[in-house]
């Protein structure tokens, strides 16, 4: 009861000048039980990851932001396996269709990161998903919420995502133009619930090209669970 949680997702931190230091300061100071990352940290959509100028951004948030339980990331579309060594190496445990759990006394939170699904889809994610003890508390780290609907089967209790930017470009309102969901296209931002799990879609603390947010503010989200 009370477990802190910092979401960040879609940092895109070469997109624009200045922007990694932006999303450093909004994270700077805080102090919260975990900190998770659920991908897009590069703008660069495909081949191999050169740009390492995106790491310090990465290693200030390492710094700035105590996390007594650790940093967990995810992959998202634009970032190639090759990406994994390099935040390992910043002291980021990448969750690769695998889980890691937190432990406080007899109570624990299963945390199942997956790879991501709307270009990288393999079985292995399903089968992370599936895997989940449903007596458990489960929090799936996933780029897009284009899984809800198998990680609610599986009975996990809250879903953290990201991908959509709210649209990043919106009509009057945040009506969005582009999701980039090929399904639950209706998921692509804000708070949800599928079934018996809820979710939340981050609009991403950065921005993919163009570089620029209509009608669509971008966000750092903190979380706090309660028992019930």
């Amino acid at each position: 009861d009370g477990y802190r949680i910092l979401h960040i997702t879609d940092p895109h931190f070469d997109a624009a000048d200045g922007l990694g230091d932006a999303i450093v300061r909004t994270v700077a100071g805080a102090e919260v039980d975990l900190c998770v990352l659920t991908g897009d940290f590069r703008n660069v959509e495909r081949g191999p990851f050169t740009q390492t100028e995106i790491l310090e951004p990465l290693a200030a948030i390492r710094r700035t932001v105590r996390a007594s339980d650790g940093f967990l990331a995810t992959l998202g579309n634009h970032d190639p396996a090759d990406m994994v060594a390099p935040l390992r190496q910043l002291g980021l445990r990448v969750l690769v269709n695998r889980t890691h759990h937190v432990r406080r006394g007899g109570q624990a939170i299963a945390l199942t990161g997956i790879d991501d699904v709307h270009r990288y889809y393999t079985p292995a994610a399903d089968a992370a998903l599936a895997a989940h003890d449903p007596q458990a508390f489960g929090i799936v780290l996933a780029h897009s919420p284009e899984m809800a609907g198998e990680a609610a089967a599986a009975g996990h209790s809250l879903y953290l995502c990201g991908h959509c930017h709210g649209g990043q470009l919106c009509l009057p309102g945040g009506r969005p133009l582009i999701t980039h969901l090929s399904r639950h296209r209706d998921l692509y931002a804000g708070l949800w619930r599928y079934g018996e799990m809820w979710g939340y879609t981050s609009t991403g603390a950065g921005v993919a090209d163009p570089p620029i947010r209509f009608n669509c503010q971008g966000e750092v989200t903190e979380f706090r669970l309660r028992a019930e």
